[in-house]
């Protein structure tokens, strides 16, 4: 169930417009390094996953006494495309009938190249989805095989040409740090995906998270991808893309509206197995498995864990988000928002900070792109908890 105060700041999250975000759970497999909530389907789980998340969608509706008003929809995973048309259908229906959709800036679906079909892209086209993000990881065939994806470089290219052809936004997420990836291999792969023409490319060093496969069993080699990221910040802006945000680059004006909703600390509700949201000032996570998300839902929402984010702990949060992304953070802001005493300690964190790792412009700082390379080192004089002394 959820106490009164909590209840309270849901409401109040719901009744402006919102970010919705919907975890599909499912994957064909399970890559070495994936930590994520997610497993191969079997059964009836899809059906499960449906019923389930019609429930929670009929919860949340109660709270907010009516169709709460969306900007952006993002369905990530997992990996959406395993979903056949039929059942994208039924997730769209209940979208449709949870939501007021009519102010809806941006709706993203995630796809791996070997479960896109042009019947989805077709479906998608006509429910009103705007932009397509690609899981490609990379566009050498033996690095695909040795992170366990079940595409080859030729599908990967297929996927990203044929969501553009059909009209999408297309977003493509490329890996470093692998086994034996040398720079100039990374940049084969890198200039490859840029000749293709998508509007935004997500970079991600290869993590391995101790819940993953690899996790348990290391592979036997990985490596430090510092300079893959530096070659990435030389070579993208020369092609056209910026980076706003640490892990992302795009054409003007095609930034993840979606994203930047988690940046700037608006609302976004979360919806399915595993997903987290933030509402009100509440960040909550839901039950990650399946079957508990399910029967928790006979009884209320299926919360797994809420925090309310406030004083000092919400303080920093705001500033490092902001400094994640290249319209940095405004100082005159942060101190009408969170006083004196709060703004002066930032002053002096950022004060610590190596001249050539921040740009100043006015009341805005924003890190360098040296200092979004080392930014997570940067991090540590912003960590404030909520009972920190001021």
């Amino acid at each position: 169930m959820v106490s009164i105060p909590d209840y309270v700041s849901f409401r109040e999250g719901l009744s402006r417009p919102l970010s919705v975000y919907i975890h599909v759970p499912f994957c064909r497999s399970k890559c070495p390094y994936c930590a994520f909530n997610s497993s191969v389907p079997s059964g009836e789980d899809v059906s499960t996953y449906l019923a389930s998340v019609s429930r929670e969608l009929d919860l949340w509706g109660y709270m907010a006494s009516g169709k709460p008003s969306v900007r952006t929809v993002y369905i990530g995973g997992g990996t959406p495309s395993v979903l056949s048309v039929g059942q994208w259908e039924t997730l769209f229906g209940l979208l449709s009938r949870s939501f007021d959709l009519g102010g809806l800036e941006e709706f993203s679906v995630e796809a791996n190249p070997e479960s896109l079909s042009e019947d989805h892209l077709s479906l998608w086209k006509t429910i009103g989805v705007t932009r397509v993000s690609i899981g490609v990881q990379s566009l050498d065939d033996c690095e695909l095989k040795w992170l366990g994806r079940l595409h080859s470089s030729e599908r990967a290219v297929w996927a990203v040409e044929s969501s553009l052809a059909a009209g999408f936004e297309v977003s493509a997420d490329l890996m470093f740090g692998l086994a034996d990836q040398s720079v100039r291999k990374w940049h084969r792969s890198l200039s490859a995906m840029v000749e293709l023409g998508p509007h935004h490319l997500s970079l991600y060093q290869l993590t391995i998270e101790p819940d993953s496969f690899w996790g348990k069993v290391p592979p036997s080699q990985t490596l430090d991808g510092y300079g893959h990221y530096r070659w990435a910040q030389w070579y993208l802006p020369k092609k056209g893309y910026t980076q706003y945000e640490i892990a992302s680059f795009a054409k003007e004006g095609r930034w993840s509206r979606h994203n930047m909703a988690y940046w700037t600390g608006r609302d976004v509700l979360g919806i399915g197995p595993g997903a987290w949201g933030y509402l009100g000032g509440v960040r909550y996570e839901n039950q990650g498995d399946l079957k508990a998300y399910s029967l928790a839902l006979k009884n209320g929402v299926a919360l797994s864990y809420r925090e309310r984010i406030q004083g000092a702990a919400k303080a920093s949060e705001r500033a490092i988000l902001a400094l994640r992304t290249s319209f940095g953070l405004d100082l005159e802001r942060f101190s009408s928002d969170f006083g004196v005493a709060l703004s002066r300690r930032l002053r002096d964190a950022l004060d610590e900070f190596p001249p050539s790792c921040i740009e100043r412009d006015g009341s805005v700082v924003r890190l360098s792109s040296k200092g979004m390379r080392i930014a997570n080192a940067l991090w540590e004089t912003l960590l404030w908890g909520d009972d920190d002394g001021i």
